[in-house]
């Protein structure tokens, strides 16, 4: 089946970033394993894959998130799905991890060693990541907001609304998903999180700059 353009552009207009959700309505097992497949399939720098996506859909964990980030309090519990998407640490991303050469072992291993020299080369000179560990945090996270844009675009085409929140203190919430088993001892961090529901309300009219503001076009 063929997506028109318009249609794209439909769900682009559809999703806003959804204050209030219906508790009464739940998303279908099958639209939300769609919605995280899109995650899954997401781009990442040098294929990286440097996220994990936590469904949280456990009551009492929700409420300790609830009460631990401002941003959430709003959306749980009424949100149907809640995800907290985690990013790798230094200790998954640096060029000589184990986490890399686990993730590129169908290179052929007389390219392997070429290809992770780039990726230090990229890391220590081009982008200076290597200067400081929470560079290569700060990297692997930019990394999983291309996930969650495709995520919430793609439950927007299937009229599904979300979410987007970082309105959390970053140690209390590392701390808390800690002390839950869920950063494996410092490989993981709280990048973002993502409340998924329907709309409680129509939301007001999307209001955006304009786009000869926005696009400028070097020729």
């Amino acid at each position: 089946m063929t997506i028109t353009k318009e249609e794209i552009l439909a769900a682009y207009h559809f999703r806003h970033a959804t204050k209030a959700f219906d508790p009464s309505k739940t998303i279908s097992d099958d639209d939300f394993e769609f919605i995280l497949e899109t995650g899954r399939l997401s781009p990442s720098s040098f294929g990286t894959e440097p996220w994990r996506f936590l469904v949280i859909q456990n009551e009492e964990l929700r409420t300790k998130i609830k009460n631990a980030s401002w941003g959430a309090a709003g959306k749980l519990p009424e949100a149907s799905h809640f995800v907290i998407i985690l990013a790798r640490t230094h200790q998954d991303t640096r060029y000589d991890s184990a986490y890399l050469k686990e993730q590129f072992k169908d290179i052929p291993e007389e390219h392997l060693a070429k290809f992770l020299g780039m990726v230090e080369e990229f890391q220590r000179q081009d982008f200076k990541l290597l200067d400081n560990e929470r560079f290569l945090n700060d990297w692997a996270m930019k990394q999983t907001y291309i996930a969650l844009a495709n995520m919430m675009t793609a439950a927007a085409q299937i009229g599904i609304d979300s979410c987007p929140i970082e309105g959390f203190n970053m140690e209390t919430m590392d701390q808390l998903l800690e002390e839950e088993g869920l950063l494996e001892g410092g490989r993981f961090t709280a990048s973002v999180m993502v409340a998924f529901g329907y709309r409680k309300e129509e939301p007001r009219p999307k209001k955006r700059r304009p786009y000869e503001d926005v696009v400028k076009w070097i020729k």
